[in-house]
């Protein structure tokens, strides 16, 4: 993957503006992003306790797309919560916010499970 703004190096413009939707407030800046991206990607690190960041390269291609997914769902999120006034609704933004964290925390499950770390060669 691409970096994202040069900063969050496990998911680009690209994989994040899919899971943004087309009602996020345009204040949720790219500096925003990246702070978000990068707190995310210190848990995913601590998570499956390697480097994954400065390690990409060596990292199983099928799980570096699952660890961009949970790094884009994560700033998806905070899109959101930044400010939900473009939504038709308060509880479209939240149903948004709940999908996005159904999949994260099946995708931890799925990190943290040791097969999956011999797989990946963490």
């Amino acid at each position: 993957m691409a970096a994202y703004t040069n900063t969050v190096m496990l998911a680009d413009t690209g994989d994040v503006a899919g899971f943004l939707g087309e009602n996020i407030d345009t204040g949720f800046t790219e500096a925003m992003q990246d702070l978000v991206g990068v707190y995310t990607e210190a848990f995913i690190c601590n998570l499956i306790k390697y480097d994954a960041v400065t390690n990409w390269d060596s990292l199983n291609e099928i799980y570096k797309l699952i660890m961009s997914e949970y790094v884009a769902r994560a700033i998806a999120i905070e899109g959101i919560k930044y400010n939900m006034v473009n939504f038709s609704s308060r509880i479209e933004a939240e149903d948004m916010i709940n999908v996005h964290i159904w999949r994260m925390l099946a995708i931890e499950d799925l990190l943290k499970n040791t097969d999956v770390q011999d797989f990946m060669r963490v």
